[in-house]
């Protein structure tokens, strides 16, 4: 008779792995990274291959997959049991920039879920290397922050500086312009080059009379 094997008090239960692979156009295909993550070890069911198309400009948590995998599929570690693993080939699969991936991954080892990028030398973003990783990175989304709240304060006042009016003009300040190149004696093709406006929108405003 052969006795059933009961696993001993404290058996190390296998935590279960994913894959998250992204293409952003309908003509490449996700193939070549799941052959990659393979090949690099990680033996993955396809049912735990999470594919999509969308773009790398869409935050990660707005892609439709990768947010059902995050809310539906992904399970923390808890007393019993470790938490899941993802893989990703390329740390930009995580986001749209580095502050999206850095939240993504936060987001994510808050929940329990190891992380692990393969184009990093640290293989486990949750380990102790991971974590000193992650503190440059978010150095690094802090710069990238900083810099585009700079950027756009500087193109506001240089844009302030210059006199241009921020927004789009209203209809009745373009009727006015062009009634005013047209009392200067300009034709309607100077007065397109003069105004930056199109030949549509001169023709549009050039017989319009003015109210009294």
């Amino acid at each position: 008779m052969i006795p059933f094997l009961i696993p001993a008090k404290g058996h190390h239960i296998m935590s279960r792995t994913f894959a998250y692979c992204r293409v952003s156009t309908s003509e490449q295909t996700t193939e070549n990274q799941i052959m990659a993550i393979r090949q690099a070890g990680y033996d993955i069911p396809d049912s735990r291959v999470i594919s999509e198309t969308v773009s790398g400009g869409v935050q990660a948590m707005k892609r439709k997959e990768f947010a059902n995998m995050v809310t539906n599929k992904l399970e923390g570690k808890d007393k019993d049991k470790p938490g899941d693993k993802l893989v990703v080939l390329k740390l930009d699969r995580l986001g749209r920039d580095n502050i999206d991936v850095q939240q993504t991954i936060l987001m994510l080892m808050e929940k329990g879920i190891d992380v692990v990028s393969l184009d990093l030398p640290v293989s486990n973003l949750a380990s102790a290397e991971g974590k000193l990783m992650l503190q440059m990175f978010s150095a690094f989304a802090e710069f990238e922050k900083s810099r585009i709240i700079e950027r756009t304060k500087e193109g506001l006042e240089r844009a302030k500086a210059e006199g241009k009016k921020l927004g789009r003009p209203v209809a009745t300040d373009t009727l006015k312009r062009v009634q005013e190149a047209k009392a200067k004696g300009l034709s309607q093709s100077k007065a397109v080059l003069e105004l930056g406006l199109s030949l549509p929108t001169i023709k549009r405003n050039w017989n319009v009379k003015k109210e009294a």
